[in-house]
């Protein structure tokens, strides 16, 4: 609707002051000729905004002039204020902030909206985190730290301990930001150059340099998320992998491998009730990621690929050798 696009164009001239034409145009997915002709109707109602001429010009608002948020409709309300809900702010510090920060915008609602959007805020819970076995969450002062050298605009020195094999190394990192996903907190940052994802809780030590940032010019935050993101999800050629699942631990099995089930939505109750096993049609990205199975014990026994079985059967043989070694 043009009247929530003209609210948008003086809520980002207040955010960022002056911008231009072709600026609003991409952010609001419209012409440049569809914003000078918002710009104006903008000027006709009343609002100081005014154009800048030349190479470095753009659309601003004189100096001072404020707007409320009055212009919200009842959904927006509702969903702005769904964000109560949400755990990550938390981490950050910003608890207290959010609250106090939505309280203030509940205060400039239209009157109407006012009960459905708290309402909202009492009735949505959004609980990112996994049931048992989840992420375990980083230390505040840890966060913190990451979180400095993101808005200060410094390198990082990482102490680094890997999840694939445990080791720990040492990294100068130059970040781009943080990413909340699932219950878990990325730092995004390059390292010599190459964009890398650093779990905080794997972080064991972290410190801000006195020295500025080295990003690559033009990328964003979300630029390189994305990146690295579909690095994670496109896999070229997942890996099949079935499993025949004691009946017994059937829930607790399709809990820990959500992500790697051929069939996402698969749930415990919609398979076969007979037999003391089920099988279960699971996709790796890797043989490699596929010996986490083994964690199983004789509770989940591999069926195919013989080759992941020749290859746990070996690590088993080989566990059991080293305890017997201390008995």
């Amino acid at each position: 609707m043009r009247s929530d696009r003209l609210l948008s164009i003086m809520l980002l001239l207040q955010t960022h002051g002056q911008l231009p034409a072709a600026t609003l145009a991409e952010r609001l997915e419209v012409s440049v000729r569809t914003v000078m002709r918002d710009v104006e109707a903008l000027s006709a109602a009343g609002v100081p905004v005014y154009t800048v001429r030349g190479p470095h010009g753009g659309i601003a608002l004189l100096p001072g002039f404020r707007t409320d948020v009055t212009g919200l409709t009842a959904d927006e309300a509702r969903a702005l204020f769904v964000l109560l809900s949400d755990r990550a702010y938390a981490d950050l510090g910003l608890g207290q902030a959010i609250g106090s920060a939505l309280r203030k915008v509940m205060a400039a609602l239209p009157a109407p909206y006012r009960p459905d959007a708290d309402l909202a805020s009492r009735r949505i819970l959004i609980d990112p985190v996994r049931w048992r076995g989840g992420p375990s969450r980083p230390a505040a002062d840890g966060l913190g730290v990451l979180q400095r050298a993101v808005f200060t605009d410094r390198r990082l020195r990482l102490r680094y301990r890997h999840g694939e094999d445990g080791r720990v190394r040492s990294y100068t990192v130059d970040p781009y930001g943080l990413v909340h996903k699932a219950g878990v907190w990325y730092l995004v940052a390059d390292h010599r150059g190459e964009p890398r994802l650093f779990r905080a809780d794997r972080v064991l030590s972290a410190g801000v340099l006195d020295q500025p940032v080295q990003r690559r010019d033009g990328l964003e935050l979300s630029d390189v998320w994305d990146l690295l993101r579909r690095r994670i999800d496109d896999i070229p050629a997942p890996v099949p992998v079935t499993v025949g699942v004691r009946r017994e631990i059937l829930g607790r099995f399709l809990r820990v491998h959500q992500a790697d089930l051929a069939e996402p939505h698969l749930a415990a109750d919609a398979l076969p009730e007979a037999g003391d096993r089920v099988t279960v049609e699971l996709r790796f990205r890797s043989l490699g990621a596929a010996q986490a199975l083994l964690a199983f014990g004789a509770d989940a026994e591999v069926l195919a690929p013989d080759e992941l079985r020749r290859t746990l059967a070996r690590r088993a043989a080989e566990a059991a050798a080293r305890y017997a070694d201390e008995t």
